[in-house]
């Protein structure tokens, strides 16, 4: 068990839950990638000619090895009281050509790219796989389920059946759309002074092509380039990110309510090893559903921190305010709640076994859902000239609104509509578990 010391849950009790995220999100990875920028930026003003010097091959390996020593540049930042400046400072001592380090550069050149060095790798690295995981899992009971009927529950009332695998195939399809719009996401940067305008650049070096480097440097990188900034990179592609990956968390909080009422309902059974060893401190014949439970109160916290980062991050007084700083310090909250709700969905999915006992005596207790075919085989009968089909609704509302119907009381008002004779056979043939129309050909649309 963690140390329960700490003030955030994700530090201590849900700490080896999250713990991929922190080689990724915390502080210390965002020192070291302001490290990798400092450093690559300095390699590339020299190799591309830019400023004088010329670095080995191994003089190049031996600075990208550079390691960070969280403790040193504590001591550092101490006396400058200013983050990537220390980073400055302990690059310093440690590189041929010191005086390089962090030339032409304001602060937030180097925050920019290293954020977006960061969250890229912790999406792609961490929760993106995480997330794939989680929804080929739900693709795959959704096959497994296919053929399974099921009754339909709209309004909370019973309704035209469907299959469980159907269903589960609906929450697998959305996630999927918004997991493929996460990974189009377009990490952007930039690098062009303290407002944007390559002013020092230019005063500098007049005949360089600043344009042009700053976009060969950002892509180096591996990211997009923005060449239209104020002193800070605008932080548009973080809000549109934030609000897919939260659009994602409601999604699958809608998965996880629904896999509770189903659980509620007896149609799934749980594994108590799977959901946890102790289901009820007092009641022992007790599964609480507590894997979807904990992933509710998780992805609202991440979806709210979301909500606030993409709307915070996108505005900046004039050229420059520091809002930015403080706020982007939470990204890795955010995304922590996140995949600690995917784990717990995920674990608490392998827990399942579908109870189809219960699913069948549910379906076979709803005959009145076949009011609803048998109506709109009535009017089509009329329509193609077939008599005594009037009123067709009402007179199912009549046989079915407020009232038991078993299964020989359909089968009777059948019989008695004098609809024409295939017609009346084929509705004979209709059951609750039948009526399940393309439900089961429509997983097909997910893929294999």
């Amino acid at each position: 068990m963690a140390v329960m010391s700490t003030l955030s849950p994700l530090d201590g009790r849900y700490a080896s839950y999250v713990s991929p995220l922190v080689d990724h999100l915390s502080e210390d990875a965002l020192n070291r990638a302001r490290v990798t920028v400092e450093v690559e930026w300095l390699i590339y003003l020299v190799d591309t000619g830019i400023l004088p010097g010329e670095f080995t091959p191994e003089e190049r390996d031996e600075m990208r090895s550079i390691e960070v020593d969280p403790k040193e540049l504590g001591e550092i930042e101490a006396e400058t009281r200013h983050d990537v400046k220390a980073v400055e400072y302990y690059l310093r001592k440690r590189v041929k050509y010191p005086d390089i380090v962090h030339i032409l550069c304001t602060s937030e050149d180097i925050n920019n790219l290293a954020y977006a060095l960061t969250i890229k790798d912790a999406v792609e690295k961490v929760w993106l796989p995480a997330a794939r995981r989680l929804v080929n899992n739900i693709s795959a009971l959704a096959r497994e389920q296919r053929d399974q009927p099921m009754l339909s529950r709209t309004h909370g009332q019973t309704a035209t059946p469907t299959t469980l695998g159907k269903e589960m195939s609906v929450f697998a399809w959305r996630l999927s759309r918004q997991l493929q719009r996460i990974r189009d996401t377009e990490y952007l940067g930039k690098i062009n002074g303290a407002t944007g305008t390559y002013g020092a650049h230019v005063a500098a070096l007049p005949e360089t092509d600043w344009p042009s480097h700053s976009r060969s440097f950002v892509e180096s990188l591996g990211l997009s380039w923005n060449p239209l900034t104020t002193q800070i990179e605008s932080h548009d592609w973080q809000a549109e990110l934030y609000s897919d990956i939260a659009r994602f968390n409601r999604i699958l909080h809608n998965f996880a309510t629904d896999v509770w009422t189903y659980i509620s309902l007896g149609y799934f059974h749980q594994s108590l090893a799977a959901q946890g060893s102790t289901g009820s401190s007092t009641m022992p014949h007790k599964v609480n559903p507590i894997r979807f439970e904990n992933a509710e109160a998780n992805l609202e916290i991440s979806s709210a921190l979301l909500d606030t980062l993409g709307s915070t991050l996108v505005t900046s007084r004039l050229q420059r305010d520091l809002t930015d700083s403080s706020t982007q310090r939470n990204i890795g909250v955010a995304f922590g709640h996140s995949l600690l709700a995917i784990d717990n969905v995920t674990r608490g999915l392998a827990g399942l076994d579908v109870d189809a006992n219960a699913l069948a005596r549910d379906l076979d207790a709803s005959w009145e859902v076949l009011g609803e075919p048998i109506q709109q085989a009535m009017r089509v009968a009329s329509i193609k000239g077939a008599t005594g089909m009037d009123n067709p609704y009402e007179r199912l509302k009549d046989l079915t609104r407020g009232q038991q119907v078993t299964e020989e009381i359909m089968r009777d008002f059948i019989k008695s509509l004098g609809i024409p004779a295939d017609v009346e056979a084929r509705l004979l043939e209709l059951t609750p578990a039948t009526y399940t129309g393309l439900a089961s050909q429509l997983v097909t649309y997910l893929g294999e």
